[in-house]
């Protein structure tokens, strides 16, 4: 077994220890994680279609394989390159073009295991029509950073897949399976992560926002999704859900009492807040009561515009403090 996989593997057995999400999954994974080198797309197809024979395993096999392989282009994120313009006399001559940019877009993303989330989107994408499962790219905006809270922009920036499972279509998002961008170091984290496979809609969408209306399943407004809280994975893995306060973004002034409640945390658990000074802060007198914790966090300018809270020293879900 190479280095490489050998870490993969350490880091699997991590994510599957510690996730009752992930160990359905864990057979599939690790048969992936032991695929040699393949030389085409569609050698790796036909090996994943004799490995696994239902529809969901194949796509789950397609996620692993692409979460385990590729890294995040870092470069083109930071740098990309100018859009190409497609110029033709009629609609299929245009249509033509489109396609073989994306197709050489998959297949420098399966040869060269890099990609920005186009790329992880497109390669699953043909790798599933590859299987023989239906599979479309989804284009929208994504909600990951603290500055996203109340954000104006409306642009789209993020890329991710729906797949038809047995008449059911679900959300895959590869490119978040394979780590992520830490912007305040500016380093792309490469950190294997299951829950971006058939993610519950609830919290998908909370991330994420389609620009299409016909992949949005009733989830509200742009203005919505831009003004609640900004939650993390150890939110979505907890199955949390705040009940309070109503929005993402808190109207408070120095000395008020803030009070949140958040369902599925206990009082016993390690829940807390940095200060701006990065010093942590234990939540005081925490109350409990039907799955659900009580706290209040009262207000001061040097806390900053920004509260997040973590469970665990994992990033568990943010608000934004403007004064009122």
């Amino acid at each position: 077994m190479t280095i490489r996989k050998i870490v993969f593997a350490l880091l699997l057995n991590i994510v599957f220890i510690n996730s009752s999400f992930s160990q359905k999954y864990s057979a599939i994974d690790s048969i992936v994680l032991k695929y040699p080198n393949f030389g085409s797309t569609e050698k790796l197809a036909e090996r994943i279609q004799k490995d696994f024979t239902t529809e969901h395993d194949k796509a789950r096999a397609i996620y692993s394989w692409i979460a385990l392989n590729l890294i995040y282009d870092l470069k083109t994120y930071l740098d990309p390159p100018e859009r190409k313009e497609y110029t033709s006399k009629d609609g299929s001559d245009w249509a033509k073009q489109i396609q073989v940019a994306q197709s050489n877009t998959t297949q420098k993303a399966f040869r060269s295991k890099k990609a920005v989330c186009e790329g992880f989107s497109l390669l699953y994408a043909h790798l599933a029509s590859l299987t023989g499962l239906k599979c479309q790219v989804v284009t929208g905006d994504s909600k990951r950073l603290l500055s996203d809270i109340g954000r104006k922009r409306l642009g789209s920036n993020h890329v991710w897949n729906t797949v038809q499972i047995d008449g059911k279509w679900i959300l895959v998002d590869a490119t978040w399976g394979q780590g992520y961008y830490d912007d305040e170091r500016q380093v792309a984290v490469r950190r294997f992560t299951p829950i971006y496979f058939d993610m519950d809609p609830k919290y998908f969408y909370a991330k994420h926002f389609p620009d299409s209306a016909m992949y949005a399943d009733n989830i509200g407004n742009k203005g919505d999704f831009l003004n609640s809280p900004l939650i993390y994975d150890s939110f979505i893995k907890e199955n949390c859900e705040v009940l309070m306060p109503f929005s993402g973004i808190i109207k408070a002034n120095d000395g008020d009492k803030i009070t949140f409640k958040i369902k599925n945390i206990s009082r016993i658990d390690d829940l807390y807040y940095l200060n701006k000074k990065k010093e942590r802060v234990k939540i005081e007198k925490p109350k409990e009561q039907n799955g659900v914790l009580e706290f209040q966090v009262t207000y001061n300018r040097k806390m900053g515009r920004f509260i997040t809270f973590f469970l665990f020293r994992e990033s568990l879900v943010a608000f934004k403090i403007i004064p009122e």
